[in-house]
Formats: C-alpha cells, sequence, structure tokens
C-alpha cells in the first residue's frame, strides 16, 4: 500500500535493491512498513505487508521474552526467519556472520521486522545474504541484556572455565537449564543453526569463527555498563563460552526446540 511518489530530501537506501535513492528523485515508501524504493524496484517488491497487529507489537528493545510468541518453543519469530533465510541461500557464503552487510540496509531492515512485530516481509527479496546476518547479530546485541542474561553471565563463565570436559559439559547444561524458557530455547535454536553453519565446508566457519563473532553478541557482559578493564577481561571469555556450548552434543539443543521444529518454520 504505497503512498504517491514522493521526492527524496536525504539519500536512503532502496529496500529492494539496495542502491541509494538520490536526492531530489523520486521515490515510493509504503505506509505501512516505510520502506523506501525506486519507482522502477516497485515490482519486486515482496507481497503486500501486512499492518502490525496492536496486540503483537514489538517494543523498539526490551529483553528477549518481550519478543518471543506466547507458547513454545520461544523463539522469536524475527530470529527464526532470518536463521530460516540464512540456511536457505546462505550455507555456501563464504565467511557467514563474519563478511558485514551494508549498516544501512541492515539497520533499515532491522527497524521494518520490529516494525511489522510478528507479521513479517519476506527476507527473500533483500539481495544480499549478510545483510540477513547482520539484522540478526543486530537484533540480538540491541536487547538490554544478552542472551545468557546478566544474573547467569558469572555462572556460565565459570563453567566454561572447567578444564575437565565432561565436568565442564554438565556445568553448562546446568546453566543453560537455569535461563529463563525464552532465552534457552532461542539460545538452543541458535546453537542447532550455528552447528550447521560450521559443518559447511564452502562457509569456512569453523566453531572458533562462529565463537569470536558471537561471543560478544550472545555472552556480553554482566552488567549494561562494563568497565574498560571487564570488557578486556570478558572478550576470550565470551568466546571461550560459545565454543563450549557448541562442543554440547545437538540432541541436548533439540531437546528445548523439538527435532522437527515445525512450530519454528515461518508461515
Amino acid at each position: 500500500d504505497s503512498a504517491p511518489p514522493l521526492q527524496v530530501i536525504r539519500p536512503e537506501p532502496c529496500g529492494v535493491c539496495g542502491s541509494r535513492v538520490r536526492f531530489g528523485k523520486a521515490a515510493i515508501k509504503c505506509r505501512q512498513c516505510q520502506l523506501l524504493l525506486h519507482p522502477k524496484c516497485r515490482e519486486q517488491c515482496p507481497g503486500p505487508c501486512a499492518p502490525r497487529p496492536r496486540r503483537h507489537a514489538w517494543p523498539r528493545e526490551g529483553v528477549l521474552a518481550d519478543f518471543a510468541p506466547p507458547a513454545p518453543p520461544l523463539v522469536p519469530v524475527l530470529v527464526v526467519q532470518c536463521v530460516t533465510e540464512v540456511e536457505t541461500r546462505g550455507l555456501t557464503e563464504t565467511g557467514l556472520y563474519r563478511v558485514p552487510g551494508t549498516e544501512q540496509l541492515v539497520r533499515e531492515w532491522k527497524r521494518r521486522l520490529l516494525r511489522a512485530g510478528g507479521m513479517l516481509p519476506a527476507l527473500s527479496s533483500v539481495a544480499d545474504i549478510h545483510v540477513v546476518c547482520g539484522v540478526l547479530k543486530d537484533f540480538l546485541r540491541g536487547l538490554e541484556e544478552p542472551l545468557v542474561t546478566f544474573s547467569l553471565h558469572p555462572a556460565f563463565l565459570r563453567a566454561a572455565d572447567i578444564p575437565d570436559d565432561a565436568t565442564c559439559s554438565t556445568a553448562l547444561r546446568h546453566v543453560v537449564s537455569k535461563l529463563p524458557p525464552a532465552n534457552r530455547d532461542t539460545l538452543a535454536f541458535l546453537m542447532l543453526h550455528l552447528l550447521r553453519v560450521s559443518h559447511s565446508p564452502d562457509c569456512k566457519m569453523d566453531v572458533l569463527n562462529l565463537s569470536r563473532v558471537f561471543g560478544p553478541t550472545l555472552v556480553g557482559h554482566s552488567s549494561p555498563n562494563p568497565t574498560p578493564l571487564a570488557i578486556m577481561e570478558d572478550t576470550p571469555r565470551q568466546c571461550k563460552v560459545v565454543a563450549r556450548l557448541l562442543s554440547l552434543p545437538p540432541d541436548f539443543w533439540r531437546g528445548f526446540v523439538g527435532t522437527d521444529q515445525e512450530n519454528l518454520v515461518p508461515t
């Protein structure tokens, strides 16, 4: 449902092709999701975007549970849709999650998905899969507290530091089970996804690479305003936590989100 063409004052990327809509040029903007596009790109635009239902509208920021669906598995639909898109067409891309997507497009799509609430526009129109990866990482980084939560952060770090593999595994499983249900389910869903990425030879993203990328994103710090010293000390330990979590057997993670995941595939 697009408004009549408007003139662009501030150059912005087209939501379909990604190239800038230049100053003074005509553009079309959707009334509902505010997507901006070149008039010529209108035909390639994904199907009509539904207005977000007020009851299910998402906050601009919050903890993970604020974005989770009402029934388990409690994985936000934004996370499911990004992961599904990446697995559909990204598992042959080198440097998945390491190569950055265009920052403006990542911001635009994240804003668009959050505005849409639970009724997301299709991500198939995002040409660069690295933009989809960027949206997922940016969403997780933008939460008010990291996925492992502030209160359990020290316990995750302590468990990952245990030198004996079997004892470490037992301790990590115990800490994972103490997470709020939405955080636990989402962590499980992401771990299964990252294991699939690590097993794709084309991606060249082994567990070590993925843990470097996702350590700061998933584990973060134990408070919203860490000191410079805490940041320096936490960084290597964040990566260690993710690497250890990825070493847990897939069946452990499947226990939280189900083996078939039929509830997780977006319609």
